[in-house]
């Protein structure tokens, strides 16, 4: 059996990583072009193109998979199978017919919820206490296909995006080893999804990554961890970016500090910087001003000219 995976971030590669390990046959494998990365945009590799070289795996990098020249380089490995993680494009009519076997996609969440692309994110950001991974078929509509199989995942008061998409990464390699012998011998039956129940992931926007600090403490909090460590929130600072890295999670019983206006910083503390909410008050622990590396909160109070009474907007 041929199988061709397609994927990009590094929440592919357990998956990958797995079927190799399983002793699978990966005829190929499809990522996205290689991006300039950094400040000096060095052009870098995708970690699944990483993993597959270092397997001597034939990698296909298309601009965009639906073009006829890349579907019918496709074609020529002759996929049983495709598997896709995190691919990053849409795949057409013309290549989810491809395979007998089908196209399976490994998703992170629960779906109908959070379908699209960030749902990882989004899934933190608003506030949920538990998130998984859908192993899917694929189908024309955006992650409608039916489905095979679903693990929870909790998220923690701690988490991040970055330690849920390790987490989920490593869920959705472990579903995808337990269902795909099941899914060859054809064992496998596939429950269509409640459409009616459906909600959205889209991919995040420099709007979500703004904070607003008439919000309550919560919901910052939430939305600064759903944006670590890829671009962190962000609030303005005499008109400059200043970035929010980390936050102390808020009580739940706090009291409302006043009658300050919302982002108005009420104390500079070496263990954080105290910042009025819409409903109280949030803690910041690590921030970056504009110009300078991301900092802990002793570090920037000693050298800040940020004073008590400052409007953060």
């Amino acid at each position: 059996m041929n199988i061709v995976f397609m994927g990009t971030p590094a929440f592919a590669v357990p998956s990958l990583e797995m079927l190799i390990a399983e002793g699978y046959s990966i005829a190929a494998v499809v990522t996205q072009p290689d991006r300039p990365q950094g400040r000096k945009k060095v052009l870098t590799p995708t970690p699944v193109k990483e993993a597959a070289l270092r397997h001597g795996i034939p990698v296909l990098q298309p601009q965009r998979l639906r073009n006829p020249e890349a579907v019918a380089e496709l074609a020529e490995y002759k996929p049983d199978l495709i598997v896709t993680a995190a691919y990053g494009q849409i795949l057409p009519k013309s290549v989810l017919d491809m395979p007998a076997l089908g196209c399976l996609n490994v998703h992170g969440s629960l779906l109908p919820a959070y379908r699209g692309g960030a749902p990882i994110q989004r899934s933190i950001i608003n506030g949920e206490s538990v998130t998984g991974i859908t192993l899917m078929y694929m189908a024309e509509g955006l992650d409608t296909g039916d489905m095979i199989a679903r693990t929870e995942v909790p998220i923690e008061d701690n988490d991040t995006a970055g330690t849920m998409f390790e987490k989920l990464s490593q869920a959705g390699a472990e579903l995808l080893r337990r269902e795909l012998p099941r899914l060859v011998k054809g064992k496998v039956e596939a429950e269509p999804q409640d459409d009616s129940k459906a909600t959205y992931a889209p991919n995040l926007t420099r709007d979500d990554e703004r904070i607003d600090w008439s919000r309550t403490s919560r919901e910052i909090y939430d939305q600064i961890r759903g944006l670590v460590p890829y671009s962190g929130g962000f609030t303005l600072w005499n008109g400059e970016v200043f970035k929010v890295w980390a936050a102390a999670k808020p009580d739940s019983a706090q009291k409302p500090a006043g009658d300050a206006q919302p982002g108005t910083v009420l104390e500079l503390q070496e263990k954080g910087i105290v910042v009025k909410t819409g409903d109280g008050t949030l803690t910041l622990l690590t921030v970056q001003p504009s110009g300078k590396k991301a900092m802990d909160a002793a570090q920037f109070v000693r050298g800040t000219s940020l004073t008590a009474g400052t409007v953060l907007a």
